[in-house]
């Protein structure tokens, strides 16, 4: 398992000015990058696969749909616009070299119409992974949906949810996501729900409770550690959190992280932290 960070860390909008920062990343020890994806059409797909053969860096992707997205809207136009909108994250995953497109791709962050979820909700989210299955084969790109907490979200929140999608869509390249943040809200014991996932964890966000430094909250990285063992767990580790950036304001650090802990700092305690516990489970260092 090799260790990668989010751009989240830095920005919600990855950008040409940001390049510079995957030279810094390999030096540190990281693997890949997770790229934010809100609108594939604003990322330069081919220059930030050119930046990232030329660091040595593998790369992820994490689609949040826009607001005007949304695969279980109950407007049919909306959802048919929706199924283009992931068939283009898809592509353009795949056009910077990424295998992996996670993210809470069923509804936008926030959407949240006031019921439970509705059996009409369900058949629309499956309808936009039918419409987009053939295309995951054809990029190399696996789709690892990620439940998200019920402040964000009342259509998956847990592991078990997840899993009722496997038995209609029996897929490989189409998988969860975990991320310990949401799952240490939602899920009785994240060891349990990744074990419960086995094969069907495709990918896993490595989160604190407040999304600050990896090691100085309440989540034991240990034995998430040991559950991903359990189960093969191959995939990347990716770290993902918020370091405080006054010049990028949409950046979510900009309203939530430690203003003494720069994106830097959380990336660098972030992966020494980790490193830390999981080959010895000592403590870990503090800023």
């Amino acid at each position: 398992m090799k260790l990668g960070i989010s751009a989240f860390a830095w920005t919600a909008s990855f950008q040409k000015r940001h390049f510079d920062l995957l030279a810094s990343l390999r030096k540190q020890g990281f693997s890949a990058i997770e790229i934010p994806m809100f609108d594939p059409s604003a990322l330069d797909t081919r220059a930030i696969r050119r930046t990232l053969i030329a660091n040595d860096l593998a790369s992820t992707v994490c689609s949040i749909l826009p607001a005007e997205i949304n695969p279980i809207s109950p407007d049919a136009d909306t959802r048919k616009r929706s199924h283009i909108h992931l068939k283009r994250c898809i592509e353009a995953a795949s056009a910077m070299g990424a295998h992996v497109l996670a993210g809470p791709i069923y509804a936008p962050i926030g959407y949240l119409p006031g019921h439970r979820r509705q059996t009409d909700e369900w058949q629309w989210f499956i309808e936009a992974l039918l419409a987009v299955e053939d295309l995951l084969d054809a990029n190399d790109v696996t789709l690892a949906i990620e439940p998200v907490n019920r402040s964000e979200t009342h259509f998956l929140r847990t592991a078990q949810e997840a899993l009722g999608l496997f038995d209609i869509i029996p897929n490989e390249r189409i998988g969860v996501t975990i991320d310990t943040f949401h799952a240490n809200i939602e899920e009785k014991s994240t060891p349990s729900a990744l074990l419960a996932l086995g094969k069907r964890l495709k990918h896993i966000h490595l989160s604190e409770n407040d999304r600050g430094i990896i090691g100085t909250g309440q989540i034991d990285f240990t034995l998430i550690h040991r559950a991903l063992q359990a189960i093969s767990y191959d995939g990347l580790l990716i770290i993902e959190g918020f370091g405080y950036l006054p010049t990028e304001r949409s950046a979510p650090g900009f309203l939530w992280a430690e203003q003494a802990v720069s994106p830097e700092d959380f990336a660098q305690m972030s992966f020494a932290n980790l490193q830390t516990l999981i080959l010895d489970g000592s403590a870990p260092n503090c800023p």
